[in-house]
This record gives C-alpha cells, sequence and structure tokens, in this order.
C-alpha cells in the first residue's frame, strides 16, 4: 500500500517519570486532549518498559503510571474518545520490538545521543534496554501503523530512527507494510521554562520546587509560584521583540499565551506596558483557574486507583485489537511459522 493508503492514526507515549508540571500540561497533556475533537484515532500510552531501563523502586512505579493517567484524565483526555493504556499491558509491543531489534542495525543504535546522555562516562554498565530501546519505541509506534507522532525536539532523532527500521523492513521484504510516521513537533510556544531561570527548561529535577507549578499544586501554592517567578524591573513591550534577552519575561507571556489558548502576539497586545506587579497576579488567577481543578480531580482519581486500572485495562483491549493483527502480518512477511 502506498503511504497515502495508511489510515491516519496518533501515537504518543510518556515515560511515567511522576511529578508531573505545568510544562507537561502545556507540552503535551492539553495539546492530546484539544486534538482529541479533529476526529482522528489516538492512542496515548504510559511507556512503563521504557521507565524500567534504569532502575525504578517499584511501587513508585505503579504510582507514577497511575498519576500520569490521572493526569491525561483531568487534563480533559476522554478515554471513550482516545485509547489510554499502558505498554506493558499490550505485549505486541515487545514482540515487535524483537523483529526491529533484527532489523535496526549496529551503527544506526550508536549514534542515538540519548543513550550517550543518559549513560554518560559509565556507557558499559549501563542497561542493553537503554541502549535498545530506540527498537522498542519504534515497536510502539509501528504496531499501530500510526501516521503522526507528536514529539518533542529531543526525540526527534529517534522518529528518525524509527522511519528507517520501517523502510528497511519495507524494502529488504519488498512490501510497503510500515508507514513513515511524521513528526508533529511541540512549538516553542509550548515549551515552558523554569521559574527561577527563563534559560532552562521546567524539570521536575530541579531542585527547587519553585522553579515549576506541578500538576498536584492546590490553588494558593500556584498563585505565590507565580507571584514569586523571577522577571526583570522592565515593563512587558508591546510586541514580542521587545522580549529578546529576557528569558524569564518571555516565559511567563508564553504561559499565560498557553493556559489562555492565544497567542503571544495576542498577549503582547494585551498586556504590553504592565508592570510584572500588574501582569503577574492577573497570571496567577489564570494559571489558578486552570490549573487548581486539574489537580483536584487528580487527587479525586487516585483517591480510587481502581477506576485507573480499569480505564488502562480497557484501553489495552482497544490497543490490542489493532497492534494484534498488524504484528500477525508482520511475522507472515518474516516467515515466522505458525503465527
Amino acid at each position: 500500500m502506498s503511504q497515502a493508503q495508511f489510515t491516519p492514526r496518533v501515537f504518543s507515549g510518556i515515560q511515567p517519570s511522576g511529578d508531573l508540571h505545568l510544562g507537561n500540561y502545556l507540552g503535551a497533556l492539553k495539546r492530546f486532549a484539544d486534538a482529541q475533537e479533529r476526529g482522528v484515532q489516538s492512542l496515548y500510552c504510559m511507556v512503563d518498559l521504557h521507565a524500567i531501563t534504569v532502575w525504578q523502586n517499584p511501587a513508585k512505579l505503579r504510582h507514577a503510571t497511575r498519576e500520569l493517567t490521572a493526569g491525561f484524565i483531568a487534563s480533559g483526555l476522554d478515554p471513550e474518545k482516545s485509547i489510554l493504556f499502558n505498554q506493558s499491558q499490550v505485549p505486541e509491543h515487545t514482540q515487535m520490538a524483537w523483529i526491529f531489534n533484527c532489523v535496526a542495525r549496529m551503527g544506526w543504535m550508536k549514534r542515538m545521543t540519548q543513550f550517550k546522555d543518559k549513560a554518560g562516562k559509565n556507557a558499559e554498565n549501563a542497561s542493553l534496554g537503554l541502549f535498545g530501546y530506540p527498537a522498542l519505541m519504534a515497536a510502539d509506534i509501528l504496531v499501530y501503523h500510526a501516521t503522526h507522532v507528536p514529539v518533542g525536539e529531543d526525540q526527534k532523532q529517534h522518529l528518525e530512527l524509527t522511519r528507517d527500521i520501517a523502510a528497511k523492513f519495507n524494502h529488504d521484504y519488498d512490501v510497503e507494510f510500515f508507514p513513515m510516521s511524521e513528526p508533529v513537533i511541540e512549538g516553542a510556544g509550548t515549551r515552558v521554562m523554569s521559574l527561577r531561570d527563563g534559560s532552562k527548561k521546567m524539570s521536575k529535577s530541579d531542585p527547587s520546587d519553585m522553579s515549576r507549578i506541578n500538576m498536584t499544586d492546590d490553588a494558593d501554592t500556584i498563585s505565590k509560584k507565580i507571584r514569586k517567578a523571577k522577571t526583570d524591573p522592565e515593563p512587558l513591550p508591546s510586541d514580542l521583540k521587545g522580549l529578546d534577552g529576557r528569558p524569564e519575561a518571555r516565559n511567563l507571556v508564553n504561559i499565560y499565551a498557553g493556559l489562555a489558548g492565544i497567542t503571544a502576539e495576542d498577549v503582547m497586545r494585551d498586556m504590553g506596558g504592565r508592570t510584572f506587579s500588574e501582569f503577574k497576579p492577573i497570571l496567577a488567577d489564570l494559571a489558578v483557574d486552570r490549573m487548581a481543578p486539574i489537580s483536584a480531580e487528580m487527587g479525586r482519581l487516585m483517591q480510587d486507583t481502581a477506576e485507573i486500572d480499569a480505564i488502562l485495562g480497557r484501553g489495552s483491549e482497544r490497543a490490542r485489537e489493532i497492534a494484534a493483527p498488524i504484528l500477525a502480518k508482520t511475522y507472515e512477511i518474516v516467515g515466522l511459522v505458525g503465527s
């Protein structure tokens, strides 16, 4: 089949690493919830198998997987409209990954910059899973014939590898079976930076809790963090060019734009000329209005993890309905008997 004949389908996976924050919400979860009305079948996966490429505390991993699921739902993702599931409940991912382990080349894997970054100088002691997980990521995507994959810039290289694996499989077996999945790269406006340093991404690993707004923060905490966010003494400019060299100001403008669902240009037109003592309370009120209900709903969901587990179970069944026939056809193409 030609590329045009593949059914449009979106796949994205997020590692359950715990401590969801505003960057996760604006950069991924909100965008996914907004996109579900477009009528394209979408699968969103808690990639718990990727998480164990480095050692995890089992109880914390289970909690983080459920909390991430709660974050998806509280952000507006409807498990009836989208397929929400965790990777380890769909064995087709790892079965397809073995096929791709045999398609991918060692040289391709050695070029993956994320392995070098995560393994550091101690690469010989890194797990084989950490080295080979790009093949599992390719399987995550291609076992659903996903045509579009929302990714951050740091994952773009892995999607290029996915396309290389798909192209080599198709060439080696003289088929047009796997699509060339297209990246959907997050825009600059969805990159949320630290509230303490506008040059660094908001991160759960920052030792200062004041550097981020956690998705579990209550209204008072959200308001306090916005009001104490680092700024500069100049008022807001009336156009974006005036934000050059002012990373903290740009960050707060981008956060306002993301939460309000408008462009940064719109924020400049509405807020240009205001001092930060005027702008911060307005932003704090907006952040509380948008984020406090999400925090409350996540808390409610985490009080009843049976509900979360049931949602993941149903989502995994729906995911397998798509993945199983694609894996079976892959096995047939490769020549595995009795599959």
